[in-house]
């Protein structure tokens, strides 16, 4: 079919028609455009004043409310009440823009209020327990100063007070400079363009500053940027695969557009032939497409991490509360009824109620340091760095949770173009003027001059006159770098006194592209390009070694369907050229389309697909992983197999994990979980089919990552749990605005690198956890332990808010940000039924806790039989020191060296100096305000010393073999 395409390149003014056609000059490619001006039937408004209801114009389009869209007269009434002119265009001053986005809404989704400091800071005041330590501290300091006035009062009393507000505040800061980084990733992201008309100027703009009541104008390749109208146009079709109203299981959702029948255009739909004016009616959230992306982003499913987190921390959560109540009711009874008898018995009134505020202040710290609040912070750290590394590897994160997602990873669904290949293709065999001899084995001179010519002329015209966003244009870029290197003719001679009338492209760009070439006044030439078995089926005639035009029998064809099965096989992408001789008036008799049939062909090529440098090997890197790595094309099954085995997708014998679409499609239930795990290759496959796998994919439980470089991919975009696009490579821009990672460099190799990082994510917060459980087991259990043996807690609630603090913020600075080991992509995945905490983890966090324990309760006990000066202060110094000890520990969950790589992760060694220094500082200076006494040089060696034992112990467990769930 053909459409009279305009280009847009050159223009200054808006056209209100696109009659006209395409001069292409001898010496150079540029366009230019002859148009015909009509008059609009609307006035030009100068006022920025709308009059019409945006609950009406919201519902317009997205529900084709035709009666309400006569009712309004129309397009040409709603532009009317819009005040549009047609041919001009919106006002487009800035009162104008702020008037309608003011009265419409922005054509932005999804843009959340900026977050200030105090909102940090109030929701960390969410933790009830947090709050009402405050309000016993402030009890206990109102205490102290009416009993030692205010100096004395407020330094013996106050440290619980300081304690929470350091807490508080370190966390705030925390947490908003996070914010800040996170915000400011997120800012990069590529802007699509649209072009609208504004006071008569066609300009081109961001699609976000589009506005309701804006003439925004469409060609073929266009995204529609918002919902609107048709005005004016010709031969619009478009692509609502992507569409809300898409459906399931129909492949084809080309949809015509026109004036009279169906005017209604959705944003985030394609243009795929033809061009037009569309009168914007809704934007942003209220339109088609943003409705879409809400319901994405409002959704509750949660990531596998992001479950199994809350799943934790819930049930941490739930034995620290068990362990705050059984330690408040034992000092109570102590207290009250217990070895404290006497003493409550002569106690003043403000005594025991100074006693049980601060009873009831050190069971609230157990609640708080029993939370594991630094998980948060940690997953935090680790997205961040991983985005900032994964960033360094060309690979842009646009979606957080993928980093964590990229580390689960079962299955990676991919395509040939793009993604294992570049969009740059070579021609490697090539048959002109004969039909089944190669070009490899004759010369070049041999070709008749008249097919010479013909062939020439085609491949320039189809070079310089289809725009890039109209057809894969690789194709006729290799074509074109071929023929003119065999045969040495210059570009100027052949395009001489040609004048490209019209063009168009099929629903698939390599089915068929033709293009009209007039060479005299009564003579139209109509070149075809596209998918060869297509192309010769059309064809009637061939030239043969002499330049004679011979009839092409059925037996000749299957000749040559032999030759390009055997090219197909060796991954070549058959394309064919062809042409049809017509004369005006032949042209004037055809009313529509010119038909596709007795054509003459003038020759067929066979293109390799070159190469993307480092994509085998990273091929072979996620197999070695356990990710399955699947292709899912459209093209055939000859191709697909050959380069399939060619990046090692397949092995030599695989041929039974080759499927094609309706294969697959056809299945039953059964046979598709039967046969799903088994399958490689997907060939001749439609966007319905690729759905279809995923859904099936992610029904056998599998996580499943999905390069896509259509808008036609939409629905199997939507359903993957990873979207990854490449950026240069013919990439849409709405797949990549849909997508969670983009590739930047455009290599797979890139790909294999983001799950190594996704890896490392979910590892190091693995390391994290291993770490914080140990930490919470120990203090809950000598706190339990030496509060029933000796009615006091093991350490005081400023020393616990202390350790607390600084292991929840340093441990998770220092762990969160280890690099992946080397060893990380030769193990499995983590599939989705496999526990956060494994069975190796439990055993180091289990042999730990046991070590803490021991001698921490050893000291305690045996340190107040013994009459120790400074029990207490050992206690608290050797607990922090261990949990130092306990960091290189956790990181390496099973490796028995844990200090390799240590003196290359300069980070993890500073935090352990300033965690040091801190508890020095703590102990050493201010010591008056955690109310401990100053350790001396030996007692600090014997701190030391209890902690590094931690290291052999922490060796000598991982001989144990442990088995991990299936």
């Amino acid at each position: 079919m053909f459409s009279t395409s305009s280009a847009y390149y050159h223009r200054q003014t808006a056209p209100t028609s696109f009659t006209g056609y395409y001069e292409i000059p001898p010496a150079t490619a540029s366009y230019s455009c002859v148009i015909d001006i009509k008059k609009s039937p609307m006035s030009n408004f100068s006022s920025s004043t709308t009059n019409i209801d945006k609950s009406v114009l919201n519902t317009l389009v997205k529900n084709r409310r035709e009666d309400e869209f006569n009712k309004l007269g129309g397009v040409n009434g709603i532009g009317i009440s819009l005040n549009t002119d047609k041919n001009r265009g919106i006002n487009g001053s800035t009162e104008d823009i702020l008037s309608r986005t003011k009265a419409y809404g922005a054509n932005t989704f999804l843009v959340p209020p900026t977050k200030s400091f105090l909102h940090f800071v109030m929701e960390t005041f969410k933790n009830l327990a947090l709050v009402i330590l405050l309000v016993c501290g402030a009890i206990l300091l109102g205490f102290g100063v009416k009993q030692h006035g205010v100096k004395q009062g407020c330094y013996n009393r106050g440290s619980i007070i300081c304690a929470v507000m350091a807490v508080i505040s370190i966390s705030a800061i925390c947490n908003f400079a996070q914010y800040k980084k996170l915000n400011k990733h997120f800012k990069e992201t590529e802007i699509i363009e649209s072009q609208v008309v504004r006071d008569g100027i066609q300009v081109r703009i961001s699609m976000f500053e589009i506005v309701v009541g804006d003439i925004v104008c469409l060609y073929t390749g266009d995204h529609v940027p918002a919902d609107g109208l048709f005005i004016e146009g010709h031969s619009l079709v478009l692509d609502e695969s992507s569409s809300i109203h898409h459906v399931t299981g129909v492949d084809n959702m080309h949809v015509r557009v026109n004036r009279n029948e169906n005017p209604f255009l959705f944003s985030g739909t394609k243009v795929v032939d033809g061009n037009a004016k569309m009168l914007v009616t809704c934007v942003g959230t209220k339109s088609s497409w943003g409705e879409k992306i809400i319901s994405n982003y409002e959704s509750d499913e949660k990531t596998l991490l992001q479950t199994q987190l809350n799943e934790l921390s819930s049930s941490v959560g739930k034995v620290g509360l068990a362990v705050a109540l059984l330690v408040l009711v034992v000092l109570l009874l102590r207290y009250f009824i217990g070895n404290n008898y006497k003493e409550f018995n002569g106690s003043k009134y403000e005594n025991v109620i100074d006693h049980v505020v601060e009873i009831i202040a050190a069971s609230l710290t157990i609640v708080v340091v029993s939370v594991p609040e630094g998980l948060a912070l940690a997953v935090t750290i680790a997205i961040l760095c991983s985005m900032k590394r994964m960033m360094a590897d060309n690979a842009m994160v646009r979606t957080i949770s993928a980093c964590e997602t990229m580390g689960s990873i079962k299955t990676m669904c991919i395509d040939i173009i793009g993604t294992l290949s570049s969009n740059k293709m070579t021609v490697t065999m090539a048959f002109i003027s004969s039909t089944t001899e190669s070009m490899e084995r004759k010369s070049y001179t041999f070709i008749p001059p008249n097919v010479r010519q013909l062939f020439i002329k085609g491949v320039n015209l189809l070079r310089y006159s289809v725009e890039k966003r109209l057809a894969d244009t690789n194709i006729d870029d290799a074509v074109f770098q071929w023929a003119h290197s065999v045969q040495n003719i210059e570009t100027d001679q052949s395009l001489t006194y040609n004048n490209v009338m019209e063009h168009s492209c099929f629903e698939k760009n390599r089915i068929g592209i033709l293009v009209k070439g007039r060479f005299d006044e009564n003579i139209i030439n109509v070149y075809w390009r596209g998918d060869a078995e297509t192309i010769i089926a059309s064809c009637s005639h061939y030239f043969d070694s002499t330049g004679s035009t011979i009839p092409l029998d059925e037996q000749e064809k299957g000749t040559i369907q032999q030759i390009l099965e055997n090219m197909a096989s060796s991954g070549l992408l058959c394309i064919a050229y062809a042409y049809k001789r017509l004369t005006r008036a032949e042209r004037a008799n055809i009313e529509t389309e010119i038909p596709d049939t007795h054509l003459t062909l003038l020759g067929y090529v066979g293109l390799k697909f070159l190469h993307q440098p480092g994509t085998k090997e990273a091929v072979e890197i996620c197999q070695q992983a356990g990710i399955n790595v699947k292709m899912i094309t459209s093209e055939n099954v000859l191709i697909s197999t050959a380069i399939a085995r060619e990046y090692g997708i397949l092995s030599s014998h695989d041929q039974e994990l080759v499927v094609e679409g309706a294969e697959f499609r056809n299945y039953t239930e059964e046979e598709r979980n039967e046969n799903i795990e088994k399958i490689r290759v997907m060939a001749s496959s439609s966007p319905s089919d690729k759905l279809l796998m995923v859904n099936c994919l992610k029904n056998n439980g599998h996580v499943v990552g999905v390069t896509g470089d259509s808008i036609k991919d939409a629905l199997s975009l939507s359903k993957a749990d990873i979207v990854i696009s490449m950026r240069n490579q013919g990439t849409d821009e709405v797949a990549k605005q849909c997508s969670d990672i983009v590739i930047l460099d455009d290599n797979f190799a890139s790909i294999a690198k983001a799950l190594r990082w996704g890896r490392g994510v979910y590892n190091n917060i693995q390391k994290f956890i291993q770490f914080q459980v140990t930490f919470n087991v120990v203090a809950l259990a000598i706190n339990v332990v030496v509060v029933v043996s000796s009615g006091e807690l093991a350490l005081t609630t400023v020393e616990l808010l202390w350790v607390n603090f600084i292991m929840d913020t340093l441990g998770a600075l220092a762990l969160a940000t280890e690099k992946p080991s080397n060893g990380i992509m030769s193990v499995p995945p983590v599939g989705i039924t496999e526990p956060l905490i494994t069975n190796v983890m439990w055993r180091n966090i289990i042999s730990q806790a046991l070590y803490q324990i021991a001698v921490i309760l050893f000291f305690r006990f045996k340190g107040i039989n013994k009459s120790f000066f400074r029990t207490h202060e050992i206690v608290f110094t050797s607990f922090v020191f261990l949990q130092i000890s306990n960091l290189f520990n956790a990181r390496k969950l099973e490796k028995k060296n844990v200090f390799e790589g240590v003196f290359c992760n300069k980070s993890f060694l500073g935090i352990i100096g300033i965690t040091i220094t801190l508890q020095v500082v703590m102990v050493e200076l201010l010591n008056k305000f955690a109310n401990t006494e100053r350790l001396d040089w030996k007692e600090w060696g014997l701190c030391v010393g209890i902690a590094v034992l931690s290291w052999p112990i922490g060796c000598l467990v991982k001989f144990i073999p442990v088995q991990e769930a299936a």
